[in-house]
């Protein structure tokens, strides 16, 4: 373990800060633990920070060890009602990058309107394979596509975050969590779902560029959340970037319910 020292010493009874692992700091009070700190770097690349602390000198002693051995950009995500942690990050230099909205969304087409929901068909015939069905060859080129008009607009950063680990380079984890939109020589749209808590989490929702505002998100949100309503869920979750105009009329547009939502913040 290393001892870290903190720039402020202005408070000789202030916590030692000690770093305890690899992207692990603790800080220590009288032998007691009074705040933890960490870093981790997510699949998209960006390193996170986060900090546990009960008073603001455990928070700023640590922030400050944080920022000294970190590289920037660092990142650092706070739920929008903690007035209190948003401060602490905004004290530590961090400003506003994104807000992401909450919802639940629920599953009943009784409910959503989704249940006769269709892709076009027009001159090129569109088709939704369930969860499942996606041939990974197609899947991971369509999924490559996508990731590249994200980020040369929007970037990929105002996506949802990515939970599940993944190889490095390896942006398509399990095929099976994924419904797709397939026309005849490709696939266009893709929904990924994630069932590692009790509430199946909408991960990502998208079509090719040339293929929006045609109905193919409606069409693939409305048969993934026909297959949760059959498999028991009445409901899931969905992050959305609230700068994201046509998804959040998407989700609102069928029910879905705001319930709060977070902060990015980032420090350059």
């Amino acid at each position: 373990m290393n001892s870290l020292p903190s720039p402020s010493q202005a408070d000789e009874h202030a916590p030692a800060i000690t770093r305890v692992a690899q992207g692990q700091w603790h800080a220590i009070e009288d032998d007691l633990v009074v705040g933890r700190g960490y870093a981790s770097r997510r699949p998209d690349g960006r390193l996170f920070v986060g900090i546990d602390s009960w008073h603001a000198p455990s928070f700023d002693r640590l922030a400050d060890a944080l920022l000294a051995d970190l590289p920037r950009p660092l990142y650092a995500v706070v739920d929008e009602a903690d007035l209190d942690a948003t401060a602490d990050w905004r004290r530590a230099g961090f400003t506003n990058l994104r807000r992401e909205r909450d919802y639940l969304v629920p599953t009943d087409p009784r409910v959503t309107g989704l249940g006769a929901a269709q892709p076009p068909l027009g001159a090129t015939r569109t088709t939704i394979l369930s969860l499942g069905q996606a041939q990974e060859g197609p899947l991971r080129s369509l999924d490559g596509v996508i990731r590249a008009e994200v980020e040369a607009t929007v970037g990929w950063h105002t996506m949802p975050a990515e939970i599940l680990p993944r190889p490095a380079g390896d942006t398509v984890v399990d095929p099976s969590k994924y419904a797709v939109a397939a026309q005849p020589d490709r696939y266009v749209g893709l929904v990924r779902v994630v069932t590692l808590t009790r509430r199946p989490r909408i991960g990502l929702i998208a079509v090719r560029a040339e293929q929006q505002r045609r109905g193919i998100a409606r069409a693939l949100l409305g048969n993934v959340l026909a297959s949760l309503h059959d498999a028991g869920f009445e409901a899931a979750s969905a992050e959305v970037d609230e700068s994201n105009a046509a998804a959040v009329a998407l989700f609102e547009g069928i029910g879905a319910r705001h319930q709060g939502g977070n902060l990015e913040l980032v420090l350059r």
